[in-house]
C-alpha cells in the first residue's frame, strides 16, 4: 500500500505543481491587466473565456493520447508509444490549424453577440484574435501533455510549462506596459504574449521529439488509420464534455448576473477558487488514469481498480487538507480578493460550500479520469453533460432565481450536484464495466 502511494505522489506531484502553476499565473496575468483599468479587464475576460471553449475543442486529444499510449506501453513498452505521439501531432494540426483561421476571420462577426459595449467588444476581438494565432501551437502542447503522463513521466510537462509561463510573464510584463524597448499594446500585448509563450512551449517539445527520434528512429512512425479511429473515438466525446462544461459556466454566470453585481463578483471570486480545486483533482485524475490504462494493457484488471480506489483515497487526504482553510476561515481567503464586507459577508456560507466540494472532487473528478483512461470516454461525456446542463444548471436558476434563495441557494445545488457525481462515478467504477473495454 506504502509503495502505491509514494508511485502516485511521484507521478501527481508534478502535475499538481503544473496545474497549480497555471492558476497562479493567470492571477498574475489578470493583475497585469486589470492595472490597465475595468474596460480592458473586462475585454480580456470575456475573450479569454471564449477562447477556453476553443481551446476545450482540442483538449480532448490529451485523452484520446494519453489512454492509447498508456495502454500500448503497458501491453508492449515505450517503443510502441512512439507512433501514438506523432498521430496525435497528425490529429492536433489537422483540427486545430484550420479551426484557428475559421474562428480568427469570424471573430468580427460572433464577438459583439457576447456583450453590446463597443468597447469592450473592440478591445476584446483583438485579444481574442491574438490568443487564436496560438491555438495550434496549444492543440500540440495538449498532445504532448497526454503522451507524457501516458509514459509516466509528468516531469517533461511540468518543465515545458514552467517555461511557457516565464516567457508569458516577461513577454506579458513587456508588451502591455511598453518595457525594455517593445510597444506599448495593453491588452492586445497580453494576448500576443501569451501567443508566443505558447509556441516556445511547442518548439521545447518539438527539441525533445528529436532528441527521442535521433535515439529510436525505427520505433518513430505514423500509426495506421485504426489507431487513428481509436484516438478520435476517445478524443471526440472528452472534446464534447469539456465544450458543454465550459459554457455551463458561461450559463452559471448569466444565472447569477441577475442576482447583482454584488453577486457576480463573490461568484467570480467563488468560481476561480474552484477551478483551482478542480485543477489539482485534475492532476490526480491523469495520474489515475495512467496507472489504470498501464495495468489494462497488461491484462491486470484488478490492479486498475485498485489504482483507482488508491488514488481516490490520495485525492480525499490532499484535498481535505487544501479544503480546510476554506471551511474555517472563509473571510479571511476573501478578503485576499474581495474588499467590501457585504460582499464579503454574501460570499461567506458559499465559500463553505466551495471547501466541501473540494472534498467531493476528490472522487468525482479522479474517478471520472479513471474511467475515461480506462476507455470509457462515450459514458463519461453522457454522464457528465447530463449532470451539468439538466440537474445542476436547471436547479440553480430554479433555487437561485425563481425561489429566491440567490447565491446560497446555488453554491448548495453546485454542492450537490459535485455529491451526485461523486457517487455516481464511484458506483461506476465499483461495478467495473469498463474492464471490458478493448483499445
Amino acid at each position: 500500500m506504502r509503495h502505491r502511494i509514494r508511485q502516485i505522489l511521484i507521478l501527481s506531484l508534478p502535475v499538481a505543481g503544473a496545474q497549480l502553476s497555471q492558476s497562479l499565473f493567470s492571477l498574475i496575468d489578470t493583475a497585469m491587466v486589470g492595472t490597465l483599468g475595468p474596460v480592458s479587464l473586462a475585454a480580456v475576460g470575456l475573450a479569454g473565456f471564449a477562447n477556453f471553449v476553443a481551446v476545450s475543442v482540442v483538449t480532448g486529444l490529451s485523452t484520446g493520447v494519453q489512454t492509447v499510449t498508456a495502454r500500448r506501453q503497458g501491453e508492449s513498452g515505450r517503443a510502441a508509444t512512439y507512433p501514438i505521439l506523432l498521430g496525435g501531432i497528425v490529429l492536433a494540426l489537422t483540427v486545430a490549424l484550420p479551426l484557428s483561421i475559421v474562428l480568427f476571420w469570424a471573430t468580427p462577426s460572433f464577438f459583439p453577440i457576447l456583450n453590446s459595449d463597443a468597447a469592450i467588444v473592440s478591445e476584446g476581438g483583438l485579444y481574442l484574435q491574438a490568443r487564436l494565432v496560438g491555438l495550434t501551437a496549444v492543440s500540440v502542447a495538449m498532445v504532448y501533455r497526454g503522451y507524457l503522463t501516458g509514459i509516466q513521466n509528468p516531469m517533461g510537462y511540468l518543465r515545458c510549462l514552467l517555461l511557457m509561463h516565464a516567457v508569458n510573464i516577461v513577454l506579458n510584463y513587456g508588451l502591455i506596459f511598453g518595457h525594455w524597448g517593445l510597444p506599448a499594446l495593453g491588452s492586445l500585448g497580453a494576448g500576443i504574449g501569451t501567443t508566443i509563450a505558447v509556441f516556445m512551449g511547442m518548439a521545447y517539445y518539438g527539441v525533445l521529439t528529436k532528441q527521442q527520434i535521433h535515439t529510436d528512429r525505427a520505433a518513430f512512425r505514423l500509426p495506421g488509420r485504426p489507431v487513428l479511429r481509436t484516438m478520435l473515438r476517445l478524443s471526440i466525446p472528452s472534446s464534447t464534455q469539456l465544450v458543454f462544461f465550459a459554457l455551463g459556466f458561461e450559463i452559471l454566470l448569466w444565472i447569477i448576473g441577475a442576482l447583482g453585481t454584488n453577486a457576480l463578483a463573490a461568484a467570480n471570486v467563488l468560481i476561480v477558487i474552484t477551478l483551482v480545486g478542480m485543477r489539482f483533482g485534475l492532476s490526480l485524475g491523469l495520474t489515475s488514469a495512467s496507472l489504470v490504462g498501464h495495468a489494462m494493457g497488461k491484462g491486470d484488471f484488478a490492479t486498475a481498480r485498485q489504482w483507482g480506489r488508491d488514488t481516490v483515497l490520495v485525492g480525499a487526504i490532499a484535498m481535505t487538507i487544501l479544503a480546510t482553510p476554506l471551511i474555517v476561515t472563509p473571510d479571511w481567503i476573501l478578503g485576499v480578493f474581495l474588499h467590501d464586507p457585504e460582499i464579503v459577508a454574501l460570499a461567506h456560507l458559499p465559500m463553505k460550500l466551495v471547501g466541501i466540494g473540494f472534498i467531493l472532487d476528490a472522487v468525482g473528478i479522479v474517478l471520472i479520469n479513471a474511467m475515461l483512461g480506462a476507455g470509457a470516454s462515450k459514458q463519461v461525456m453522457t454522464i457528465s453533460i447530463a449532470l451539468q446542463w439538466l440537474l445542476f444548471l436547471p436547479l440553480a436558476w430554479l433555487v437561485g432565481l425563481y425561489l429566491g434563495y440567490g447565491l446560497l441557494g446555488i453554491w448548495l445545488c453546485f454542492a450537490g450536484y459535485r455529491l451526485i457525481q461523486a457517487l455516481v462515478f464511484a458506483r461506476l467504477w465499483e461495478a467495473a464495466k469498463w474492464q471490458a473495454i478493448r483499445i
